[in-house]
């Protein structure tokens, strides 16, 4: 049964940052496409940002240049950096992975607040 684990939310001001890690049980070469979504209150669950296991990036069009996501091959964990933080950007961030087979995973969230 693979884990996705998540870390690094919590509450910060407009305009700060946060950085997120997502710890899967397996290597993280095990994974073909990892990501990171989020869901706000009343809102569906939408993108903000996937990496292949080649590295290629993509990213929502409302966190494009104040969100980095990366693979950390040597301490096995997908990292979201988050910059430059909005109020609109408050909801709870869920790692998501591809493994073999085509089976999605997802951990169990991550909650991010950014005050006005």
């Amino acid at each position: 049964q693979v884990q996705l684990v998540e870390s690094g939310g919590g509450l910060v001001q407009r305009g700060g940052s946060l950085r997120l890690s997502c710890a899967p049980s397996g290597s993280i070469f095990n994974f073909s496409v990892m990501g990171w979504y989020r869901q706000a209150p009343g809102k569906q669950r939408e993108r903000v940002a996937t990496v292949t296991r080649g590295g290629t990036a993509g990213y929502a069009d409302s966190v494009k240049g104040r969100f980095t996501i990366s693979r950390d091959n040597v301490n096995n964990a997908l990292t979201l950096q988050m910059n430059s933080l909005k109020p609109e950007d408050t909801a709870v961030y869920y790692c998501n992975a591809l493994g073999d087979g085509g089976i999605w995973y997802w951990g169990q969230g991550t909650q991010v607040t950014v005050s006005s």
